[in-house]
């Protein structure tokens, strides 16, 4: 199974960049990784939010292909403990050929991003930003790898 880490916008803090090189080097001795940029919208204050949302997600859905399974990171979206998320990540290698997790920018997701999700994923129930989300997220994965390996990186 490919794992796609699918943002909206470039990374400009560089601490975040150096964790997501860090981490992104790692994921990709236990599975083909990708992170995918989709480019930041022009012109993007000269429109609402809503319409930066609805812009972005039409960016946002021509990446997907058609069986891929999409998982958005989204604050009202399922919770899980590490160990319930690698348990979920197995079940996926089994049924999916492409796994793709979603943060969106500042604004959230566009109607027709969530319509075409299967599921919703929540990392806290704290609000972080979407920069931040990254890094945090890409930790999390790259954790599930190591306790689906057996690997001494989680504690319990």
């Amino acid at each position: 199974m490919k794992i796609q880490l699918l943002v909206s916008g470039k990374t400009t803090q560089d601490f975040v960049k150096e964790g997501l090189d860090e981490y992104c080097a790692r994921l990709k001795h236990y599975f083909p990784f990708e992170m995918k940029v989709v480019p930041e919208l022009k012109n993007a204050g000269n429109l609402s939010f809503e319409q930066q949302k609805e812009k972005e997600g039409e960016l946002l859905l021509k990446n997907f292909q058609p069986d891929d399974f999409v998982a958005l990171l989204d604050e009202r979206g399922s919770s899980f403990t590490s160990l319930k998320f690698a348990g979920w990540i197995e079940k996926k290698q089994a049924s999916a050929r492409r796994l793709v997790f979603v943060v969106g920018g500042p604004y959230g997701f566009s109607e027709k991003v969530y319509q075409r999700a299967n599921e919703k994923i929540s990392l806290s129930k704290m609000t972080f930003s979407h920069q931040i989300v990254r890094l945090l997220f890409i930790e999390q994965l790259y954790r599930a790898a190591t306790i689906l390996n057996n690997e001494p990186y989680h504690h319990e």
